[in-house]
């Protein structure tokens, strides 16, 4: 049995199935991550990415922020690939229960996902910090400079930062659905980034499939790697 049928047999024996995803999901959809050798780590700015997504940049240097968030983050066009229509398709079917996801592009909703448990936030909300008004993606995108409510306050991503923490009641869902998952498929993530990377620990099945591009830290610890592009694999699966 190759590893693709093996992946197939237990998803056809499994109605309790919870996808945690991360970069690699996007990628082909057009949207870089920031690790790959493309990624925005191995681009030159003027300080490190991760300086500027963290929260005492965007409170220091808003005006800079804000010009890297509009030119880095914010992808125009993008549409979901064969893994978020593939993951819909099985959450139709009764399969999947929940995707817990890394990414903040809202493409696994676009392709029709319903219980999605967004852990780093997502980019298509945006509240002003003062009043609390709510502004789609396009006032953060069409903003000349720091983008602005009407009270005065400004227009800040639901995106968590570094050096913020990781809302609370998503990620205690998150770990429920883990706990209580028969079959946990691990995709497009090196699994490097905590405290989400630490998910796994809570899963107690044997049946957790790791599918990525390249190796991650956990790969010992799986009953079942893919390499490869995810939408390429999980496109191949049949729902049935």
């Amino acid at each position: 049995m190759t590893q693709l049928e093996q992946l197939q047999a237990w998803i056809d024996g499994s109605d309790n199935i919870v996808f945690f995803g991360g970069a690699g999901v996007s990628t082909e959809s057009g949207i870089p991550d920031f690790r790959s050798v493309d990624g925005l780590y191995h681009q030159q700015f003027a300080y490190p990415p991760e300086v500027m997504l963290s929260h005492s940049f965007y409170a220091r240097h808003p005006e800079e922020f804000f010009d890297f968030y509009r030119k880095k983050l914010l992808v125009k066009g993008a549409e979901p690939n064969a893994a978020h229509r593939k993951l819909a398709e099985l959450e139709e079917a009764g399969k999947l229960r929940a995707v817990i996801t890394q990414n903040i592009d809202g493409l696994h909703q676009l392709a029709g996902s319903r219980e999605v448990l967004e852990l780093h936030g997502s980019t298509l909300r945006n509240h002003c910090d003062r009043c609390g008004r709510f502004y789609d993606t396009s006032a953060v995108a069409e903003a000349a400079g720091v983008p602005r409510c009407s009270c005065g306050g400004v227009i800040k991503p639901d995106v968590v930062l570094y050096e913020e923490a990781l809302d609370s009641d998503v990620m205690l869902r998150a770990v429920d659905y883990i706990r209580k998952a028969d079959l946990l498929i691990i995709g497009g993530t090196s699994l490097v980034v905590y405290p989400a990377a630490g998910l796994i620990d809570y899963y107690s099945g044997d049946k957790l499939v790791l599918i990525n591009k390249g190796a991650t830290a956990m790969d010992a610890r799986a009953d079942l790697t893919l390499s490869g592009p995810i939408g390429e694999i999980l496109g191949q699966i049949k729902v049935g």
